[in-house]
C-alpha cells in the first residue's frame, strides 16, 4: 500500500510537468564583485562573457538568501544550491524520485528503515569522496537547536526520522538522530512510522550532505563565497557573494553524470524590474526571463513563451497574535471575502496563475484514488469567495464588536515587481469594499519581509509557500502551534490533534482515512480565516528557442538544468 501511495503522489506531479571575493568567468577574466560597479554594469559584463559560450543566462527575480542547505528557506536559494549539490535522490523529467548519490536502497518490510548505498564515483569538488558520514553531519545540523534551522521540522514532523523531534526540543543529543553511517558508503535511516513520500524528501536541499572536515574550515562563513562552498553536483560555484546581482557556476567535469550535462555553466542575473528583464532578454543578454502583467500580452504569441506551473500558493497572512483587530473573526472574514481573485490573475498577472480558494493549492497532490486534493475550489465558498456585500456585512459586525469606526493597517510586501502590483490591487479592493479601512503598503526586500513575519513584526503580510513534497501536509503542517511558518501565531488544539493523527498517530498508515482527516484540518483553517488564499502561481517565462531540456516542476525544485542544452 505504501508504495502505491507514493506512486499516486508522484503521478500527480507528472501531470503538471509542463565573504566577498572575485571569481572568474568562463573567459578567464576577473568577474566584478558586487558593489564594484553599478548593478546594471555588473550584469551586462557578466552576461557578455557568458553569451560567448554555452552558458545558460537566467534571470532571477530575487537574490539568493543562503547557500547553506540546512539554512536556506526560499525557492531561489534552493534552485542554486541544487545546481551544485546532489542529494540521495533527484527528480526525473516527470517529477519522480530517482537515484542520485544513492546508487540503490532497500526498505524494510515494516517500512521503518531505509538503507541507502552511496555511489563509489560520487566525490566533492576538492576530490574527497562523498560518504554516509556527510549525510549524518548534514542531517544532524538540520535538527541541532544551536543551528536553529527553520526546516528542522522536515526531519521530525514530515520525515518522521527517529528522535528528530526530541533533539529539536532539546530533550536528546543530535548524535541520537536515527541516521547512521554503517560504513563509508552505507547510510541507515530509521523512521518512527512509515512515510509514503519519504523518497521525494531526499531531493529537498535540507536533506543534502555537508562535508564536516570542509565545514570546520569555515564554520562562520560557510556558503558565503565560492571558497566556502563545496560541490558534489553538476556544476561548481565560481562567482558569488551575499546579495550579489550576478552568480556564475561552471560545469563540473568530475561529476559522476558529467556526460549528461551539456551546459558549460549557468549565469544568473538578479533583475527585480520585469521591464528591465524583458529588455535584457530581447537584447540577447538573457536566455530565460519571467514576464508578467501587460508584458504577457506583448509576448504570448512568441514561440519562446511558455506558462509553467510553479506550485506556489500566494496568500495574505494576518497577525492574529499582536494585532487585536485581526484577532476578530468577522474582520478576517471581511478581508478574505472582499478579494476579487479573478481580477488579480486575469487583470494583473496574466501569466496563467489560478485564483485559489483553498488552503492547499491545486494540481500537486493526489489522494489514494488519484484525485487532486484541491480540485473542488468551491468547497469553502461560504467563507472564501468574492462577495462584496457579505464582506461589508462582516466588516460592519467586526467594527461594532471592536467598538471602532475605522481601521488602518500596514501590509508588508516584497520589493519584487509582481507582488507590488498584486498588493496595490488588494489595497484598492479592500479600501473600496470596506468603509473606513486604510491599508499602507510597506515595501521590503524579501529577506527582511520574511524575517519580519517570522518575528511577528507585521500586521498583514503578502507571502507565498511552495510545496516541498507532493502531499497536502507540506501546507497543512505550517499552521500547527508554534511552527516557524505559522506567521499569524494561530493555535487550535483540535487542528494540532488532527495533524498529529495523520503524522504519528493511527492514520499515518491508513491512506484513505488520513486523506479525509486532512480535509477536516483544512476546513478548520479556512473557517477560521487563518490565511486569505489568493492564487496558485504559474510562471510566464520566455525561454529562448535554442534552449531545451530544462525540467520544470511544481514541487521542491521548480527548475533543474542537468539535462538542459543550448544550441
Amino acid at each position: 500500500m505504501k508504495r502505491r501511495i507514493l506512486a499516486l503522489i508522484m503521478a500527480s506531479v507528472m501531470t503538471l510537468s509542463l565573504a566577498g571575493c572575485g571569481g572568474y568567468n568562463q573567459s578567464g577574466s576577473q568577474a566584478p564583485a558586487a558593489g564594484s560597479e553599478s548593478a546594471s554594469e555588473s550584469t551586462e559584463a557578466s552576461a557578455s562573457a557568458a553569451s560567448a559560450s554555452s552558458d545558460l543566462n537566467v534571470m532571477l527575480e530575487t537574490p539568493v538568501q543562503s547557500l547553506d542547505p540546512q539554512q536556506a528557506t526560499d525557492g531561489t536559494s534552493f534552485e542554486v544550491i541544487a545546481d551544485f549539490t546532489d542529494g540521495l535522490m533527484q527528480m526525473d523529467s516527470d517529477g519522480q524520485a530517482v537515484n542520485a548519490l544513492a546508487e540503490s536502497y532497500e526498505l524494510s518490510d515494516d517500512g521503518l528503515t531505509y538503507t541507502f548505498h552511496i555511489r563509489d564515483d560520487a566525490n566533492w569538488s576538492n576530490g574527497t569522496p562523498v560518504t554516509a558520514a556527510d549525510f549524518v553531519f548534514g542531517w544532524q545540523r538540520a535538527v541541532d537547536p544551536e543551528v536553529a534551522s527553520e526546516y528542522a521540522y522536515m526531519l521530525s514532523d514530515i520525515g518522521q526520522i527517529k528522535n528528530a523531534a526530541e533533539i529539536i526540543a532539546g530533550e536528546k543529543d543530535k548524535s541520537e538522530l536515527g541516521v547512521t553511517a554503517v560504513d563509508d558508503k552505507t547510510l541507515k535511516v530509521e523512521l518512527n512510522v512509515p512515510v509514503s513520500y519519504f523518497l521525494s524528501l531526499m531531493y529537498f536541499p535540507t536533506f543534502y550532505p555537508v562535508n564536516e572536515e570542509f565545514f570546520n574550515t569555515c564554520p562562520d562563513t560557510y556558503g558565503t563565497s565560492p571558497e566556502t562552498t563545496l560541490s558534489n553536483g553538476a556544476f561548481v560555484l565560481d562567482t558569488y557573494e551575499p546579495a550579489a546581482t550576478a552568480i556564475h557556476l561552471t560545469k563540473s567535469e568530475d561529476y559522476y553524470d558529467a556526460e549528461k550535462v551539456q551546459l558549460s555553466g549557468i549565469n544568473y542575473q538578479v533583475i527585480q524590474d520585469s521591464q528591465q528583464a524583458l529588455m535584457s532578454y530581447q537584447a540577447g543578454d538573457l536566455d530565460m526571463t519571467l514576464v508578467n502583467g501587460e508584458q504577457v500580452d506583448q509576448v504570448k504569441d512568441d514561440p519562446a513563451f511558455k506558462a509553467v506551473g510553479a506550485g506556489y500558493l500566494w496568500y495574505v497572512s494576518p497577525n492574529m497574535d499582536s494585532v487585536a483587530e485581526l484577532n476578530n473573526l468577522n474582520i478576517r472574514k471581511a478581508l478574505t471575502m472582499a478579494i476579487d481573485r479573478d481580477s488579480i490573475t486575469t487583470g494583473v498577472l496574466k501569466d496563467g496563475s489560478a485564483p485559489t480558494y483553498t488552503a492547499v493549492p491545486m494540481d500537486f497532490a493526489a489522494g489514494p484514488d488519484g484525485s487532486d486534493f484541491s480540485a473542488d475550489q468551491e468547497k469553502f465558498s461560504d467563507v472564501c469567495k468574492f462577495d462584496a456585500e457579505a464582506a461589508a456585512d462582516y466588516w460592519s459586525k467586526g467594527l461594532e464588536e471592536l467598538g471602532i469606526e475605522s481601521l488602518e493597517l500596514d501590509m508588508i510586501v516584497d520589493a519584487d515587481d509582481a507582488p507590488q502590483k498584486v498588493a496595490q490591487v488588494l489595497k484598492e479592493q479592500w479600501e473600496t469594499t470596506l468603509p473606513g479601512f486604510t491599508v499602507n503598503l510597506v515595501i521590503e526586500p524579501k529577506k527582511q519581509r520574511v524575517q519580519d513575519m517570522q518575528d511577528g513584526n507585521f500586521q498583514l503580510g503578502l507571502t507565498r509557500w511552495g510545496p516541498d513534497y507532493a502531499d497536502p501536509m507540506t501546507y497543512l503542517g505550517m499552521w500547527v502551534t508554534d511552527n516557524s511558518n505559522n506567521y499569524g501565531l494561530w493555535s487550535n488544539s483540535e487542528y494540532d490533534s488532527i495533524i498529529a493523527e495523520c503524522t504519528t498517530g493511527d492514520l499515518a498508515t491508513d491512506a484513505e482515512a488520513r486523506w479525509n482527516r486532512l480535509y477536516d484540518a483544512e476546513k478548520i483553517v479556512m473557517d477560521d480565516a487563518v490565511i486569505f488564499p489568493l492564487y496558485t502561481q504559474c510562471n510566464a517565462e520566455m525561454v529562448n528557442t535554442n534552449v531545451s531540456g530544462i525540467d520544470f516542476h511544481p514541487v521542491a525544485l521548480n527548475r533543474v538544468y542537468k539535462s538542459a542544452k543550448k544550441n
